[in-house]
């Protein structure tokens, strides 16, 4: 089983950069993340790990860095749909209420770090108010745009245009144009069948969008690729400007 392996803020002299790469420390003021350092540990985020799964307590929130986490919908009979990513502009965990249990699965996608902090701590800062309170607040209507999205394009888009919406939402959370992925992961998380997801790629690398070898997808043509996707990936997005135009030369 992977494990996290934690660094306690306060021993390690946690810089304010390391904690600047997800978006709503970056959005504190120095001060107020400052208050948070002796409670915020930064952990390594192992590919595959659950951060935990639906019906569990959730003990942690996590505000990924370099990490991408699926949020995944688990069925009766096991098989899982992804309903939202998160990565470096988010966070994962939030549960205001003590009593408050999972009502999806956390998965680690991407190997990579971020920052925990207790539930318990966050429910406690939540409520006196103040700029990470907003900042969760605000995060949480754009996740609810992001879900609405997800829905929208399940019911009336391609296979292709969903698998270009699944490649340019980690596109968008990733560092490089490089994606390690599998078209079993993809038609996993999509819900359809992997042969479904080899025609779609298929049809892409012919169009110049993207390239595909075994466990990775370079995307060659991001302004095409969002064409191809539609309004399944155009409409609200979690994530800021800059991110999206990292990639637009």
């Amino acid at each position: 089983m992977n494990t996290i392996h934690s660094t306690p803020a306060a021993s390690q002299s946690i810089s304010l950069i390391g904690a600047q790469q997800n978006d709503l420390l970056r959005a504190l003021s120095r001060d107020d993340l400052l208050a948070l350092f002796s409670d915020l540990e930064l952990v390594t985020l192992p590919e595959g790990k659950h951060l935990f799964d639906f019906g569990d307590t959730i003990d942690y929130t996590y505000f990924p860095t370099n990490a991408i986490v699926s949020l995944q919908y688990v069925m009766e009979d096991g098989a899982t749909t992804e309903i939202a990513v998160v990565g470096r502009e988010g966070v994962v965990g939030v549960a205001l209420n003590p009593t408050e249990r999972a009502s999806y699965a956390a998965v680690v996608q991407t190997a990579g770090y971020g920052y925990r902090l207790k539930t318990s701590m966050l429910r406690e800062v939540f409520y006196t108010g103040g700029p990470l309170a907003q900042q969760l607040m605000r995060y949480t209507s754009m996740m609810f745009a992001q879900l609405a999205q997800s829905v929208a394009g399940s019911r009336h888009t391609s296979i292709e245009q969903k698998l270009c919406r699944w490649l340019l939402e980690r596109l968008d959370r990733s560092m490089s144009n490089e994606l390690k992925v599998t078209q079993e992961m993809i038609a996993n998380m999509l819900g359809v069948r992997r042969e479904s997801i080899t025609g779609a790629a298929g049809k892409l690398a012919q169009e110049g969008l993207i390239t595909y070898r075994r466990g990775c997808v370079t995307v060659l043509d991001r302004d095409g690729m969002e064409r191809r996707a539609g309004s399944c990936y155009q409409g609200p997005n979690t994530i800021s400007a800059p991110v999206q135009q990292r990639y637009a030369a």
